[in-house]
């Protein structure tokens, strides 16, 4: 990666803030194709809904679908919530963070349709805990320990980025209380770290490899590493969507094939050169192409950490899409185990309203893609070895 530092991106992932802007881009105006709005924020993940419209995928279903940069996580919220936008690229578990009031108004109206990527983020810390090396969590544990209360940012509250980190935490052995976290938009995390403000935090790319490049940061770990294969970024819908259904295949079926197309390696160098631009990520697309291609240069003299079939994937033959409902459930326990929910959440009735797992099969279906049947089957998270199983999400909850 080279040394000079990424743009800001005005319109880039952003934290809990209220702006509701957004910016269009990319929009076909045939009047004989059906209209959709769909949201993304500017982060490498963005892919498969960015280049579904790129490429052609969505106008071939006969939809005319504005792909439109939001500010903000807070503001892909409210804006699905409000009809400004009909889908997004979104957090894979806002929709439970907005159902249970950890980070919304208990509102059920956010649908996942479908997930969009594996893989791919990261957390990264200030080279002052250079000694927590790279996935040690014993050498991280005495690293933290060093600060009076040191302070780390993510995302977005009971979002992805905020859950790994929490995870992560408690998996070294530190208390969350010990700990000071909050949300900061991604272009500014960098700069809070530089100033040191921060000293770490948990994002999509290319954040953390811009902490590297400008030599202020180091990747301590990569979220494949915590969970492999685990649930990122997810098509979540809006009201219009979720009750249209054959609209909504149409969508997903976009998606899909641009997650084929993204899964062939053949294909991720080009990728990096089409997000790169203004309108998408406005990032350099080398920055991009490191870490989607699997070469991660880690900062802080660790070297290079190379991911082969577990970096940032988009379809693996239709493994990544299906929305799990244990993910779910997986989920809400964390909210639990963190302390965001005083009791057991309502499991089975928020999993049945949130995640659309039969439209899901019907999509993936009539596009010929494979649906796995692992939907509620235990799984392993790597970090810590611990399996979860979806049947009794409270020994989750309870662990401590």
């Amino acid at each position: 990666m080279g040394a000079a530092a990424l743009p800001a991106m005005a319109g880039a992932c952003g934290g809990d803030d209220d702006d509701t802007k957004s910016s269009g881009s990319g929009s076909s105006t045939s009047k004989n194709l059906k209209k959709v709005k769909l949201g993304f924020i500017a982060l490498t993940d963005c892919a498969s809904v960015v280049l579904a419209q790129e490429l052609g995928f969505f106008e071939k279903r006969g939809l005319d679908v504005e792909v439109a940069k939001q500010e903000s996580w807070p503001v892909t919220r409210d804006n699905l919530l409000s009809g400004e936008i009909d889908g997004a690229h979104c957090l894979f578990s806002m929709p439970f963070s907005v159902a249970t009031k950890v980070g919304g108004d208990g509102s059920r109206d956010l649908k996942i349709a479908m997930v969009l990527n594996n893989n791919g983020q990261a957390i990264t810390l200030a080279n002052a805990f250079k000694d927590a090396g790279y996935g040690d969590l014993d050498a991280a544990k005495k690293a933290i320990a060093t600060a009076a209360k040191p302070h780390f940012a993510m995302t977005f509250p009971g979002g992805t980025h905020d859950t790994w980190l929490r995870y992560w935490l408690l998996a070294t052995g530190t208390k969350l209380d010990k700990v000071d976290i909050k949300p900061v938009p991604p272009p500014q995390m960098v700069t809070n770290m530089t100033g040191g403000n921060i000293n770490g935090y948990c994002v999509g790319e290319p954040w953390n490899a811009v902490a590297v490049a400008n030599g202020i940061g180091f990747t301590h770990l990569a979220t494949q590493d915590l969970w492999e294969h685990h649930p990122e970024k997810a098509l979540v819908v809006g009201k219009k969507l979720s009750g249209d259904t054959g609209l909504l295949k149409e969508v997903v079926g976009g998606v899909l094939e641009a997650s084929k197309w993204l899964d062939d390696a053949d294909n991720r160098s080009e990728a990096a050169d089409k997000l790169g631009v203004e309108k998408y990520v406005n990032a350099q697309p080398d920055a991009i192409r490191g870490r989607l291609t699997g070469t991660y240069d880690l900062g802080a003299d660790l070297g290079e950490q190379t991911f082969e079939g577990d970096q940032m994937q988009f379809f693996r033959d239709g493994a990544t899409n299906l929305p799990r409902r244990s993910y779910g459930y997986w989920f809400l326990a964390q909210y639990q185990r963190f302390g965001y929910l005083d009791a057991a959440p309502d499991y089975e009735g928020l999993v049945a309203d949130l995640i659309l797992s039969d439209l899901y099969a019907d999509a993936a279906k009539a596009e010929g893609v494979a649906v796995p049947d692992d939907d509620m089957k235990p799984f392993e998270v790597k970090l810590d070895g611990v399996t979860f199983d979806p049947a009794k999400p409270d020994e989750e909850a309870a662990r401590t």
